[in-house]
């Protein structure tokens, strides 16, 4: 499989395959080599999804870079856009229903594309701004909520999230 990636300003070519081994482990073959439970990790989930894919060992160690997932072919694509999928778990957040009282931790009633759900925030420091209209809250066990844009948001729900941006 053929990757064009640019290092300094040169066109660099890269050759590898990846597939799921019997037991459900990513592969990646390259250059005769076979690296078996590899992960593909994106460096901007949220701000540039398609750029910036490493994929890295069962150490963590990156093997490949991508700087651009549309340079890949389409059945590698497949493959990889389905692993990110089962990686990234993350509900995207439609309205906010409620939050506790401003005591830390909060508890927060949301609508998500996934269904409606209960969660607590340690502190203030779970929410996070992304860019100028989106945020990510994560709860105390660490699933990351999605908030793509705020403005979309009913104003219930604007009021309730700018308390903590």
């Amino acid at each position: 499989m053929n990757i064009n990636g640019t290092a300094n300003g040169q066109s660099k070519q890269y050759d590898f395959g990846l597939h799921q081994d019997s037991l459900g482990r990513l592969v990646l073959s390259d250059g005769g080599l076979e690296h078996v439970g590899v992960d593909p990790v994106r460096a901007f989930p949220f701000t540039d999804p398609d750029h910036g894919i490493a994929i890295c060992d069962a150490e963590g160690h990156e093997l490949i870079w991508i700087d651009d997932l549309k340079a890949v072919s389409a059945p590698v694509r497949q493959v990889l856009e389905e692993q990110l999928a089962h990686r990234e778990f993350v509900p995207i957040v439609g309205r906010i229903i409620a939050v506790s009282a401003a005591v830390e931790p909060s508890e927060w009633e949301v609508e998500t594309d996934r269904g409606r759900t209960r969660f607590l925030l340690n502190n203030e420091n779970d929410v996070h701004r992304l860019n100028e209209h989106g945020a990510l809250l994560t709860d105390s066990h660490g699933i990351r909520y999605f908030i793509p844009d705020a403005r979309r948001l009913d104003p219930a729900s604007r009021v309730l999230l700018e308390r903590y941006l």
